[in-house]
């Protein structure tokens, strides 16, 4: 496969170069760039994975990842809470963001981004989408935020401790400190976790909103009302309850029923997590781990 991806390159050059990327980039960018067969074969696997609800949230939410949490943010207490004062964005969320993406920084990924995305744009199943992913690459090594030897990431071009892809990168990482480079690559976490509150804000974070509460529907509820919207007081009105107390008034929710016998409801702080992945468990997860956190219980239904 290694002269058909030269090729690719080839061809690809003249388009990187119509985007604005300068050929000494790309030659340095390129140098020892050989097709990934791993690559592919995680790419592949992919539509075949599926786990359970519950077996989702044990994995996801699992008590190490809590116990691993509460440590992260003693730890990165003060840089959290700086984060969340210029970003409006709670502390707890971003962490779990953070845990649930690399484990609080200890699995970023190892694969050379570039060598990834030339591999799927040239044999993905969504080359258009990494192709494009690849000039966003190219873009940053280009402003020097980062060396073409330490972009790493995950198999799909993920990168750094909130696994950014290039494209949400160019248009949300922040230099919080102000020292001239977004850094979400090295073991410091502090720009990644601001990059990390600035998108959240940009599409729409409610600070000290909730993200999902547990429910317990009465006998004989209408599980066709999954995916409705209604104000709490609607679903109370139906004998909907709180699982562990009452559930929070902060305005319309969407009941959801992903499996497991767990219901939820889901609020307004939901679309901005689901605009960073669109998986409805990923969502719950985010929110659920924020809460647990915060000292809230697993999920009753899970247990």
């Amino acid at each position: 496969m290694q002269p058909a991806l030269d090729q690719w390159i080839a061809g690809f050059r003249p388009r990187a170069e119509a985007q604005g990327i300068a050929p000494s980039v790309l030659d340095a960018a390129f140098e020892g760039v050989h097709y990934d067969a791993e690559v592919i074969a995680k790419d592949r696997r992919q539509a075949e994975f599926s786990l359970s609800t519950a077996d989702y949230m044990a994995r996801v939410v699992s008590d190490t990842r809590v116990e691993n949490g509460r440590r992260a943010l003693q730890q990165y207490g003060p840089l959290l809470a700086e984060i969340e004062a210029r970003y409006g964005v709670d502390a707890e969320v971003v962490a779990a963001i953070w845990g649930i993406e690399s484990s609080y920084g200890d699995i970023r990924g190892d694969f050379p981004l570039i060598q990834s995305l030339a591999t799927l744009s040239f044999d993905g199943r969504r080359g258009r989408f990494f192709e494009g992913q690849l000039v966003a690459a190219l873009k940053i090594l280009q402003s020097g935020d980062v060396a073409p030897r330490n972009m790493t990431g995950s198999w799909a071009g993920a990168m750094g401790h909130t696994q950014f892809i290039p494209t949400s990168y160019l248009a949300y990482a922040q230099d919080f400190r102000g020292d001239g480079r977004r850094d979400i690559w090295s073991d410091d976490p502090t720009d990644a976790l601001a990059s990390t509150a600035a998108y959240l804000r940009n599409f729409g974070w409610r600070q000290g909103q909730p993200v999902v509460a547990e429910v317990v529907l009465p006998a004989g509820f209408d599980r066709g009302l999954a995916g409705s919207r209604k104000s709490v007081a609607e679903w109370q009105a139906l004998g909907v309850t709180g699982a562990s107390g009452a559930i929070p008034q902060a305005g319309t929710a969407v009941l959801r029923l992903p499996g497991s016998d767990l219901a939820v409801l889901t609020f307004a702080n939901f679309t901005p997590i689901e605009r960073y992945n669109a998986a409805d468990l990923y969502v719950i997860a985010v929110g659920h781990l924020a809460d647990r956190l915060r000292g809230a219980g697993p999920f009753r239904a899970l247990r």
